[in-house]
């Protein structure tokens, strides 16, 4: 028989006793998070749809953060932690494309027990989820409307519009390299969609042709490239989570569903990182 007693933390010094300090439960408010789930039927799957969106919007809120301050430091020059907070949202994607098999785990007729109760809710009109592709530089301005009815998002979409996105940074950086961008395409209407450009396609030509001399506007690409492409996968497998549970019924929102999303799959974040691949 093993004698052995049970394992006590407290002998090594670990803190047992939390009356009157903080814990790990305080600290990240779990007992609010966890008391978010709000299911308005007694369908089994709803609980799993409603985390795998709140869960969603959590690591929104991080890719956000990360965005915003690689932003910054490529407006600065400072590129060493703009490359590690790229890395970094590149990863966020990655999770959050991760997280549409576990939703697909739900069959359309246990979907169905639930959807009635969405109402017109739709993730399109995640304000977190635009904020994202106005920072990136997809700036539609229609899809500020969903937003109309709350002032204080309606208003934090239309200042992200009026300051310069992550690629219009990235393409400043490179003309302050050394390297000419396009005058229209440095000067143009910021609140507007980045339009292809065969000037900047040159522009990465360049660089992609002489990374050892350009190495620092070399790694920036292709971290950008790297993000896109998580971005891209994670498109592509909403759009097929979708068609498995609903098909091609249209979606909570009033949109065609698959077919919008279908839509966003040919949207270009960083057009000329990958038109460049063609002319090197």
């Amino acid at each position: 028989m093993n004698s052995t007693p049970p394992y006590d933390p407290s002998k090594e010094g670990a803190q047992m006793e939390f009356d009157g300090r903080m814990s790990y439960g305080d600290y990240l408010h779990i007992d609010e998070i966890l008391g978010a789930q709000k299911l308005l039927t007694t369908a089994h799957d709803e609980m799993l749809f409603i985390i795998q969106h709140q869960t969603s919007e959590l690591w929104m809120r991080l890719a956000v953060h990360e965005i915003t301050a690689a932003r910054v430091a490529i407006a600065a020059g400072k590129l060493e932690p703009a490359f590690k907070m790229l890395a970094r949202v590149a990863r966020i994607f990655d999770q959050l494309t991760g997280a549409w098999d576990v939703l697909r785990t739900m069959t359309p007729s246990e979907y169905t027990q639930f959807r009635n109760a969405l109402g017109k809710s739709s993730g399109f009109q995640s304000w977190q989820y635009r904020k994202i592709e106005f920072m990136l530089g997809n700036r539609n301005h229609a899809m500020l409307r969903p937003h109309a009815h709350r002032t204080e998002i309606h208003a934090l979409l239309m200042a992200e519009l009026q300051v310069p996105s992550l690629y219009d940074e990235a393409l400043r950086l490179v003309n302050r390299s050394g390297i000419a961008v396009p005058q229209e395409v440095l000067t143009r209407d910021v609140s507007s969609s980045h339009v292809a450009s065969e000037g900047v396609v040159e522009a990465w030509r360049q660089v992609y042709e002489a990374p050892e001399k350009y190495w620092q506007l070399y790694e920036l690409a292709e971290k950008l490239v790297d993000f896109e492409d998580y971005f891209r996968r994670w498109r592509f497998n909403h759009v097929t989570t979708v068609e498995r549970v609903i098909g091609f019924k249209r979606g909570t929102g009033g949109t065609g569903g698959v077919s919008y999303l279908r839509k966003m799959l040919d949207v270009e974040l960083f057009p000329e990182l990958w038109h460049v691949r063609t002319v090197l």
